[in-house]
C-alpha cells in the first residue's frame, strides 16, 4: 500500500473505542496486567474451537475441489489484516477491529453460502437461521471452555461489533421487533426485511447491545474489510479455477482500467502474475479509497466520542460513490459468473442435499447425534430442539458433514465430485 497516510500511528482519535473504558463483560473479570481488554478478546477468539474449524469450512468451493482456494479461515485472516490497516489509518483501536474481524464468520455453516441457504430453509418453520446471530451464540454460549461461564465472555464492544457490524438491527424510535433490511442480501438482489433473531433479542434483554444504533468505527472497519477481502479473493479464486477469464471480468470498467495499467507496465507478463497484480491493486485501491472516504465522513460528522459514532445518521466507514459503484459492478459480475457458475452450482446442490438430509434426520431421531448433543435435543421439543440441531450442524466442518451423511445414511458421502 502506498501513501504516508497508510501508516498513521499515535494517540487514538476521540471517536475511537477506549479499551480502558469498555462497557465491560457479562461476567466481570479482573483486568490483565499485560493486555488490553480488546487484546484479550482477540486472543480468546483465536484460541477457540470454532475459530480452528474455519480452516475446514468452505468460502465458495468445497475442499474436495482443490487445496489452493480460500477457506473461511484464510478469508478471516485477510479480513483481519485489512481491518487493522483501516483502523490504523483512522486512528482507532486496531485490536478491537481485528477481534470483530476474526469473529465475524464464526457462525457460518459448512459448505459456505450453499450450506447457509440449506440450513435457513430447514430452520424457516422454527424462527430462521442467521450466521451473525449464530456467531453470537458461539461466543456467548456454545464455546464451553471456561470454568465460570459458557462462551468466551467477550467485551460489550466486541459483541456489539459481531452483531451490528453491518449496521443497526432495529429501527430507531420504533417497535424493537421491527427489523431493518438485511444488508448482506444486496448481492442477490433487493434486500428484504428479516425478523430479529430470537437469540439476539434474548441476549440483548440480558446484556443490551443498543440494537438501534450503528456499531463502533472499529466494527465498521471490519465490515468494510470483509467486503474488500472477499471481492479480492473471489476474483483470484474464480480466475485460478477458470470459472471466468481476464477478458470476461474486464467487462467491468474498474477492472478493465486496472488491467490496462498492469499490461502497460508489464507487457508479456504471464497469466498467474497478471492475476496477482490485478488482485493486489484492486485490494489496495479499495483500501485507500475507504480510508479517504471514511476520513471525509468523519470530518463532516465530527464525532467527539465512540457514542457519537453510534448515534450518527450514517455509516462512517465506507467507499466513495465511484468506488461503491465499482464494488457493485464486481459483485454483480461475481454473482453471475462465479456463484452461479454451473461447476459451483453442481457442488452447491450436493452440499445443500447433505444438510437438507441431516437436519430432519437429527430432528426426528436426536439419538443419531453424539451423546452430548442428543441429550440436549431429547430434552427439547419444536423450535428449541431445532435450534440444538442447527447448532450441531452449523458447527460442522465440510468434511465432518460429509462423513455424517455417510454415517447416518450409508454409502458414499454426498458432495463428492
Amino acid at each position: 500500500m502506498k501513501g504516508a497516510h497508510m501508516a498513521v500511528r499515535g494517540p487514538l482519535a476521540a471517536y475511537a473505542s477506549d479499551a480502558a473504558r469498555s462497557r465491560g463483560r457479562l461476567y466481570a473479570e479482573a483486568p490483565s496486567p499485560t493486555r488490553s481488554e480488546f487484546q484479550r478478546d482477540r486472543d480468546r477468539i483465536i484460541h477457540c474451537t470454532a475459530f480452528r474449524r474455519l480452516a475446514h469450512k468452505t468460502q465458495v468451493f468445497v475442499p474436495l475441489d482443490g487445496d489452493h482456494f480460500r477457506t473461511r479461515l484464510t478469508h478471516t485472516i485477510e479480513v483481519g489484516q485489512i481491518a487493522r490497516a483501516l483502523a490504523r489509518a483512522l486512528r482507532v483501536d486496531e485490536d478491537l477491529a481485528e477481534a470483530v474481524a476474526l469473529a465475524h464468520d464464526l457462525g457460518h455453516t459448512p459448505f459456505g453460502h450453499a450450506g447457509e441457504g440449506a440450513l435457513e430453509a430447514c430452520m424457516a418453520p422454527f424462527g430462521g437461521f442467521d450466521h451473525n446471530a449464530q456467531a453470537l451464540r458461539v461466543v456467548t454460549l456454545l464455546e464451553r471452555r471456561y470454568a465460570r461461564y459458557d462462551g468466551l465472555d467477550l467485551t460489550w464492544e466486541t459483541l456489539e461489533g459481531i452483531v451490528k457490524h453491518n449496521g443497526p438491527l432495529v429501527r430507531r424510535d420504533a417497535d424493537p421487533d421491527s427489523p431493518l433490511p438485511h444488508p448482506e442480501e444486496a448481492i442477490a438482489g433487493a434486500a428484504k426485511d428479516r425478523p430479529l433473531s430470537r437469540y439476539i433479542a434474548a441476549f440483548d434483554a440480558i446484556f443490551p447491545l443498543d440494537l438501534s444504533t450503528f456499531a463502533s468505527i472499529e466494527a465498521q472497519a471490519a465490515a468494510q474489510a470483509d467486503d474488500i477481502a472477499y471481492i479480492g479473493h473471489d476474483i483470484d479464486d474464480g480466475l485460478r479455477a477458470e470459472l471466468f477469464s481476464l477478458d470476461d471480468i474486464a467487462r467491468t470498467p474498474f477492472i478493465a482500467g486496472v488491467l490496462v495499467l498492469v499490461r502497460d507496465e508489464h507487457p508479456g507478463l504471464e497469466r498467474p502474475r497478471v492475476i496477482h497484480e490485478l488482485v493486489r491493486r484492486v485490494i489496495t485501491a479499495f483500501v485507500e479509497d475507504a480510508i479517504g472516504e471514511s476520513q471525509r465522513r468523519i470530518a463532516r460528522v465530527a464525532p467527539a466520542s465512540a457514542d457519537d459514532v453510534r448515534g450518527a445518521a450514517e455509516t462512517l466507514v465506507g467507499l466513495s460513490p465511484p468506488m461503491a459503484e465499482a464494488e457493485r459492478d464486481i459483485k454483480v459480475f461475481l454473482f453471475a459468473n462465479m456463484y452461479r457458475h454451473e461447476k459451483v452450482l453442481g457442488v452447491w446442490e450436493r452440499a445443500r442435499d447433505a444438510i437438507s438430509r441431516l437436519f430432519p434426520a437429527f430432528f426426528e431421531s436426536p439419538e443419531l447425534m453424539p451423546a452430548e448433543w442428543a441429550a440436549q435435543a431429547v430434552a427439547q421439543e419444536g423450535a428449541d430442539r431445532a435450534v440444538v440441531v442447527a447448532d450441531y450442524i452449523a458447527g460442522m466442518t465440510d468434511r465432518y458433514a460429509l462423513n455424517e451423511v455417510k454415517r447416518v445414511f450409508g454409502g458414499e458421502a454426498a458432495g463428492r465430485s
